[in-house]
């Protein structure tokens, strides 16, 4: 049976680490690990991905370019010239099944932050559009007049909560969303925004002991303000990921 042949045979996917055992297949990095190496089957694949591993490789060392070894964001491996898998279909993918909320269930290293770096890096006001030259985003032209670098964008990855404690947890999260707010101090000083409404984002720049503060209240509603906030800047619905 295949399935038994198979059993020995482990895959685990990795779109931004890569490895000295690693092998390209399709469009993941893989790592194999073959624990019966007399198996005919499994020895003929482990030849197969051997033989798409090398091919890759030296397209990508003819055309000098690096892997981009713990790299999750997008613009750095862009503009560094690291090897990159096209995956900016996802763009239109989302717009045509357009959502208010849009879940992505993977598991660890799978290439979400990676993925979620490139929709800030498509969507933001301000963006460079020649990050996705050759990209097959850019083949779109009526999709990106109509989206590329149209919206504020506030992007949050809570990877690297990892707390041993709630408050602990809680203070990393403050962090992250202090960090991400102070992006925009221009909202100080917008001629759209209050008086009452330039203080609320005041509320994120708070700093104690070296370090951004907020009350639990503030905590719970920072996101919805820090949104209002920009849509009312800019005219424009907020993109949150």
């Amino acid at each position: 049976m295949l399935a038994e042949r198979l059993r020995d045979l482990s895959v685990f996917g990795n779109e931004s680490g890569f490895y000295a055992d690693n092998l390209l297949l399709g469009q993941f990095n893989v790592k194999i690990k073959l624990y019966q190496w007399n198996d005919t089957l499994a020895g003929r694949l482990h030849s197969c991905l051997k033989v798409q591993f090398l091919e890759r490789s030296v397209n990508c060392m003819r055309k000098n370019l690096m892997l981009p070894v713990g790299i999750e964001s997008f613009e750095e491996i862009r503009k560094n010239k690291f090897y990159y898998i096209d995956k900016t279909e996802l763009i239109e993918q989302l717009l045509q099944g357009w959502g208010k909320v849009n879940l992505f269930t993977r598991p660890r290293r799978f290439g979400k932050t990676l993925n979620m770096s490139m929709l800030k890096s498509f969507f933001e006001i301000g963006m460079e559009p020649s990050l996705f030259d050759g990209l097959s985003i850019s083949q779109k032209e009526e999709l990106c007049e109509m989206h590329m670098g149209k919206y504020p964008v506030i992007f949050l990855s809570l990877k690297d909560v990892g707390a041993l404690s709630y408050e602990d947890a809680v203070d990393a999260l403050v962090q992250i969303i202090g960090s991400e707010a102070g992006r925009f101090p221009f909202l100080l000083n917008s001629g759209k925004l209050s008086e009452t409404e330039k203080e609320q984002y005041r509320g994120f720049t708070i700093i104690r002991d070296g370090k951004y503060w907020m009350d639990g209240g503030f905590l719970v509603s920072s996101l919805k303000v820090l949104s209002r906030l920009l849509f009312k800047h800019y005219d424009q619905k907020v993109i949150i990921l």
